[in-house]
């Protein structure tokens, strides 16, 4: 993707060395930060990314199901946020802008790469789970994220952002730019046609 050479511009991108509390900044403060990340400070977009990059790689990664692009995409997003912090105008919340970008990119992403990405576990295995527990376990998830995988593109991204990412109907709709009622709507199906895919996937 060539974001490794691209992230030289940001210094500090994924927080390493930064202040342990840049991660719990108030509302406020983070009022205060994101004025000064727009005035081209970087130690105060630093603290912008440790405060979100958790959820936006959780978004990244339940996109393309494989960590490194994931981290890859994650950094690519705060590149081009940091990039078009000049336009952020504050009309909606910083994170709803910031999803926006890593839709896109995600969607980007996807579209490059047709071929399905790597699958892997979501988590490290249970020792204390036995062999066949961590099996049906494992096999559950493969299915539901080769179920996710299939969704339509729109039924995909608000399934993602709403129950993955645990946004509101209101934040979902801002980001992915439709109402309300159509972030509802393809909620619905979504889950619909998730459990018809699984149930399909296990026959």
């Amino acid at each position: 993707m060539g974001t490794t050479t691209q992230t030289a511009a940001l210094p500090t991108m994924m927080g390493e060395g930064s202040s342990p509390v840049a991660g719990d900044l108030s509302r406020e403060a983070e009022a205060e930060v994101i004025e000064a990340s727009r005035r081209g400070n970087r130690e105060a977009f630093d603290s912008l990314v440790v405060r979100h990059q958790r959820n936006v790689y959780r978004l990244c990664y339940r996109y393309v199901n494989d960590h490194a692009d994931a981290n890859d995409l994650t950094q690519e997003v705060f590149l081009r946020a940091w990039r078009a912090m000049g336009r952020f105008r504050g009309q909606s919340r910083f994170s709803t802008w910031l999803y926006r970008i890593a839709v896109n990119a995600c969607l980007n992403f996807r579209a490059a790469r047709k071929a399905p990405t790597q699958e892997l576990p979501e988590q490290l295995p249970d020792p204390r789970a036995s062999a066949s527990e961590r099996m049906v376990r494992d096999e559950r998830a493969r299915l539901v994220r080769q179920a996710v995988a299939r969704l339509p593109e729109k039924q995909r991204a608000t399934l993602i952002l709403k129950v993955y990412n645990d946004l509101t109907h209101q934040e979902v709709a801002r980001v992915l730019g439709s109402s309300v009622g159509t972030v509802k709507a393809n909620l619905f199906h979504a889950l619909g046609n998730l459990r018809k895919l699984v149930a399909e996937g296990k026959e």
